[in-house]
């Protein structure tokens, strides 16, 4: 029973992590992390990403360029920028460690204790992806709350606002949280499931002793 809810438990886990993960390398490249729509031309909305800013036109042409310089970004935006690809590459290996982890691959079939130990790491690995996720994304959304309550700018100034990337980016860090901790909670099932010991391999002699059958005289010595 415990091995059947490991196993469910690793492929729920297994799922959500490459979800979580493919999300977060969607959210770290696309230009949506912001959005702001200009009333003096509502025929153009401006798109703010960590690597380029997008144009979108009335009539569907999109212009992107990226940003200038590294050092001339908003330190939310530099530092995220960071942290986003330390995820992408915390979640590949955090995926990688707990496939060779699984019950169903072959890698150390007969070392249970090293597969365990490979399914934790990849656990533990992605929780640490799930948070460098979820710290960036909210750090530059609450930024953006900030400077759209900002009392000092002019209500006629256009205020940037929550973009597509930063819901996407919240939904990514929960799946690979959500999915390095299943994970992770697993190998209690796979410990349970390992035998302790060799109880089940008895001798013939033995065997027969446990079922009351009497050995003959001859064969004393042979069983002694």
């Amino acid at each position: 029973m415990a091995g059947g809810w490991g196993a469910k438990a690793q492929l729920a886990g297994m799922l959500l992590a490459l979800l979580g993960w493919v999300s977060s390398c969607v959210t770290t490249f696309v230009p949506l992390w912001k959005n702001l729509n200009l009333d003096l031309n509502e025929l153009e909305v401006w798109n703010m990403g960590l690597w380029q800013v997008c144009i979108t036109q009335e009539e569907g042409v999109v212009e992107c360029q990226a940003h200038g310089s590294f050092l001339a970004l908003p330190p939310e935006l530099r530092i995220s920028r960071l942290l986003m690809c330390l995820s992408n590459g915390l979640g590949l290996l955090g995926c990688l460690l707990a496939t060779l982890g699984l019950e169903g691959w072959r890698t150390c079939e007969h070392k249970p204790g090293r597969k365990q130990q490979l399914l934790l790491a990849g656990g533990v690995v992605l929780d640490m992806a799930g948070i460098t996720t979820l710290v960036p994304v909210s750090w530059v959304a609450y930024n953006t709350v900030l400077d759209f309550w900002d009392e000092t700018v002019p209500d006629i100034v256009p205020r940037w606002e929550f973009g597509e990337a930063t819901f996407l980016g919240w939904f990514a860090g929960a799946f690979l949280a959500a999915g390095g901790l299943l994970l992770a909670c697993s190998t209690r099932s796979m410990r349970t499931a390992t035998p302790l010991g060799p109880a089940g391999h008895q001798a013939p002699a033995a065997r027969a002793l446990a079922r009351g059958h009497h050995l003959h005289p001859k064969n004393a010595d042979l069983v002694i």
